[in-house]
Order: C-alpha cells, then structure tokens, then sequence
C-alpha cells in the first residue's frame, strides 16, 4: 500500500470547525483519511458508567496517546489499522473497530492534537484553527444535545467546569505549536492557500510542509 504523501494536524478548542477545515483544505484530493482524536479516548470497560460520567474528558489524560502513536505510525507507514469507535452516550468504546487504509493525506484531528511532541514529530503540517468562544460553546451545544443525546443542563454544567478550563490550560496554549493559525469563517485567503499546497504535494510538485 503507498505511504501517504502529507500528514495534517489540526487542532482547536470545541466547535473551533476543524473538521470543516479539514474538508475544505482536501478538496479535491482523491484519498483523505481522517484520524479523529476522539476515537482515542482511553478504554473504560472496567469503570461504572456513574464513574465514567464524572471524569474530565477535555484533559490530556483522557486519551489512550500510546494508541493513538502506534497506529498514526502505521497509517504513515502504509499500512491498516483498526481503529476504535467512541460512544458518546456511554462514554466508552464500542466493541467495533473500522479498518482503516491510508489515503494520500492523513489528517489527524481533534482539540488535543498538538498537545503532545510525539504526535507533533509525525505531522508535516500542524494548524491551528481560533474561533470565538460564544461561537464554539452554541456549536459545543448542538452537538452534544442533539447529535449524542446529552441533557442540556449537563450540557452546560460540563462546559464550565471542565471544558472552558481545560481549553485555557491546555488546548489555547497548543497555537505556539502551530505552522500557521486559521481564524475560522474569515480567512478564506489561508483555506485556498492550503488547499493549492495540499494538492500540489499530493501530485508531487511540491514538498510538504508550510
């Protein structure tokens, strides 16, 4: 199987619109595999859901790294991984994997991202995309009400206590780790610039990296 030809971090606070980023950057290349960091959280088979619900899941702690390394490796390598799926009504994994194959850009996504030098070694690219806070917290909202069946007021509470926090303490200070910063929604100049950089990587007429 052919080694892909760029690896792309994006990082971000919640409901920052990186997946969106990371859409319009690979536009029009014929082979993206997309690596979201929240299929990374730690395995919690052996913790009662009670448990489960109060830990802290905005902390770096929260992630299974190892895992995380050994297969973004083998991604950049050319080979298959199976990689887990997250429910987040449960908070835990599922008993599924999905077979990934390696396209020719990996984008690896997800608030953490940059947050750890082992990660960061393996990314030819590393963004960062700012969005504003009131912006992220009506995103962070929807989603978790509507798309993974979480209580509004849980919601919220969640949001204050750890998400916010963390973000402050972890994930904001990650933009000094980044190649370049996206202010999400308003530069269209730097997503076009990337796309064009992108493809020509991916065609061979150009190296990665910014």
């Amino acid at each position: 199987m052919p080694v892909p030809s760029l690896v792309v971090g994006i990082a971000g606070g919640t409901g920052a619109g990186k997946t969106t980023i990371a859409r319009e950057i690979t536009a029009g290349v014929e082979s993206v595999t997309l690596v979201p960091l929240d299929n990374y959280y730690e395995d919690r088979s052996g913790i009662p859901m009670e448990q489960r619900e109060e830990i802290n899941y905005d902390h770096p702690d929260a992630f299974d790294w190892d895992l995380l390394v050994e297969q973004l490796s083998a991604l950049a390598e050319g080979r298959t991984v199976e990689m887990p799926e997250y429910d987040f009504s449960i908070h835990n994994r599922t008993d599924e994997t999905t077979s990934i194959d390696p396209g020719d850009v990996i984008i690896v996504e997800g608030i953490l991202t940059l947050h750890r030098p082992e990660i960061r070694e393996m990314l030819d690219v590393k963004l960062y995309v700012e969005t504003d806070a009131d912006v992220r917290i009506i995103r962070r909202i929807r989603r978790d009400v509507v798309d993974r069946g979480r209580d509004l007021e849980g919601v919220v509470s969640q949001y204050l206590s750890t998400v916010k926090p963390m973000h402050e303490q972890f994930v904001e200070p990650t933009k000094k780790e980044a190649d370049l910063i996206i202010p999400e929604g308003v530069n269209d100049t730097a997503v076009d610039l990337l796309r064009e950089r992108v493809r020509g990587v991916v065609s061979g007429d150009e190296r990665p990296g910014v």
